[in-house]
């Protein structure tokens, strides 16, 4: 007797994914707000944008307001992707799709803009690597998951 696996609903690996899509803020939160207090509170930020500085760089100031805005777009982008989740909303795969994609170009993208100000410093450092590493495998096996996943077509059906 064969017993059919009901594939409707948040089981299986979607439990992964349930776990990834709530971790994923809170550690953009908790990595970065230590790193962009610290900016503002201990003097950095007028050490890198003030002009005659050692450390200034024009590019500074952009870099550093656009990955703390990016970073911020993302805190609430994963919010929505969390209420798609568990809403069960057709859109969800395409935002988890979409939000894994840009935080893959994001990460390259960042480290390029940084190297343009510290030229003498490698592209991808340790921690970029570990970083591009991380969501190039999540992408890898998430995405596909997404768009052939008979459980996820059978669970994200609501408008």
């Amino acid at each position: 007797m064969v017993v059919e696996e009901r594939l409707e609903g948040l089981g299986g690996w979607l439990i992964l994914v349930a776990l990834g899509i709530i971790v994923s803020p809170l550690r953009i939160i908790f990595e970065l707000f230590p790193l962009y207090s610290d900016i503002f509170t201990n003097g950095y930020w007028e050490i890198l944008t003030t002009s005659g500085t050692d450390a200034y760089h024009a590019m500074w100031a952009p870099i550093l307001l656009g990955e703390m805005g990016i970073n911020l777009a993302l805190i609430f982008a994963w919010l929505y992707t969390i209420f798609l989740f568990f809403s069960k909303k057709r859109a969800f795969p395409k935002w988890y799709i979409g939000i894994v994609l840009f935080t893959l170009i994001f990460i390259v993208v960042d480290a390029i803009a940084i190297k343009s100000v510290l030229p003498d410093e490698p592209i991808f450092d340790s921690d970029t690597v570990k970083e591009i590493s991380r969501t190039l495998i999540s992408c890898l096996i998430w995405i596909p998951y997404m768009l052939i996943s008979k459980r996820v077509a059978a669970t994200f059906v609501r408008q």
